[in-house]
């Protein structure tokens, strides 16, 4: 594995002999008694843990599709729940809470969404996500000086952003949440059907019948849980990424008189501006950019997250500069773009997540191509959990409510009984 500090690609290599298989599955059973704090009255004070024991190892080799089958039931064995730790941290955010302190509090605590609270009326109102700081971004860019948009920001509260992005004709964002007891393998088709990167699970306090917010499922959570506790399983996924269709891909048959060389894969080049970048965000719904030379090498990766500090900082002006400047403003610490080439395997990509935080993966040429690190797809945690649970006919998009998305679940309980109700306990 090439070092994660610079910012180079760095591709995927084959997997250690000796990996730490450490996770919530492979500890004993959590206790009857265990409680967040914070949290009394949930029923998960009393319930224990459904398995906690990882899949037993296969007696022989494991087709691909016996694979896959292998973990669709492993998942379904398992509650939302189980995917955490017995310890961890959830920061969740008032909605009173003003933009500029909820940016200090995410960078400080190292996270890029959160759950919203209203005091209020004592309910979950939604998540604050990067998202959010684009739509923020896009209206003052347009709306105000970059003195008044600064200003605005030190007085603006979360609960104001959901009026901006109406301004800008956004959809409001769908209130998803599912009961951490509901089993993964539900979430996950959740996850997949409404185009949610995350999923809150909300409880009931028992006491008082008000929720509870238990923590926030992501994709890569659920990733990473599989790939630390079925290690035995997931190496026999030895089927190609690109002969599996797991991507987006360059494609040679493009719209007649779209110019986009790598369409329809969204890029930028060093000269780009970040405002551009930060356009091609909103409008397609994607959260990182590669950055390509003029022979569509892959030089660097520009993401949603690059933004949060700019906005932070108040240095809106810092839109108006190219991409290659705005790089060297970047943290040092970042680990570096994650890259693999088409042939490699989906057993690779999982070996890779066992080790290392995995957002997205660059696909480029390999070696033995004309143009190796030419850029040749993009693959997400979407993508790749897609192919776990099986490609689904998506239900929602961003402007789904969470009554059409409960009505949608409640249709298909009908005739497989997997969804009783987006929060359902059961």
């Amino acid at each position: 594995m090439a070092s994660h500090q610079s910012s180079s690609p760095i591709p995927i290599s084959p997997a250690p002999t000796t990996v730490n298989r450490a996770s919530s599955l492979s500890r004993p059973p959590r206790r009857a008694s265990h409680s967040m704090a914070g949290t009394p009255g949930s029923s998960l004070a009393r319930r224990p843990s459904r398995a906690t024991h990882p899949p037993v190892a296969p007696l022989r080799p494991l087709s691909h599709d016996e694979a896959l089958e292998a973990l669709r039931g492993f998942l379904k064995e398992r509650s939302s729940y189980d995917v955490f730790p017995v310890s961890f941290r959830l920061i969740v955010l008032d909605t009173q809470l003003k933009v500029k302190k909820a940016l200090d509090v995410m960078l400080l605590y190292g996270v890029v969404s959160a759950p919203l609270w209203n005091t209020a009326t004592a309910k979950f109102a939604g998540m604050f996500t990067v998202s959010d700081v684009i739509h923020l971004i896009q209206y003052y860019y347009h709306t105000s000086s970059w003195e008044g948009a600064a200003a605005d920001v030190e007085q603006i509260r979360l609960q104001s952003i959901r009026d901006i992005e109406k301004t800008l004709s956004v959809p409001p964002p769908p209130l998803l949440s599912v009961h951490p007891l509901r089993p993964l393998y539900d979430a996950c088709r959740f996850l997949i059907r409404t185009h949610a990167r995350r999923l809150p699970l909300i409880d009931k306090d028992t006491q008082t019948n008000s929720e509870v917010v238990i923590s926030v499922l992501t994709q890569y959570r659920v990733l990473k849980f599989i790939a630390m506790n079925c290690r035995d399983i997931t190496q026999y996924l030895t089927g190609s990424v690109k002969d599996l269709g797991i991507g987006t891909y360059v494609s040679e048959e493009k719209p007649e008189g779209n110019t986009n060389p790598f369409y329809p894969i969204a890029t930028a080049g060093l000269e780009t501006t970040v405002f551009d970048v930060v356009h091609q965000f909103s409008e397609q719904g994607i959260s990182a950019v590669p950055i390509v030379d003029e022979n569509g090498k892959v030089l660097n990766l520009y993401e949603t997250v690059d933004v949060i500090t700019l906005v932070r900082n108040g240095a809106y002006q810092s839109l108006d500069l190219n991409i290659a400047q705005a790089l060297k403003q970047r943290s040092p610490d970042f680990p570096g773009v994650v890259t693999c080439s088409p042939k490699d395997s989906l057993s690779a990509i999982f070996s890779l997540i066992r080790i290392r935080r995995v957002h997205r993966l660059v696909v480029v040429a390999g070696q033995d191509d004309p143009q190796p690190g030419r850029l040749v797809g993009v693959i997400s945690l979407s993508d790749i959990m897609r192919a776990l649970i099986g490609h689904e006919i998506p239900i929602g998009g961003s402007g789904v409510g969470a009554e059409v998305v409960d009505r949608a679940l409640r249709e298909e309980a009908a005739e497989d009984g997997v969804f009783a109700s987006s929060q359902s306990t059961e």
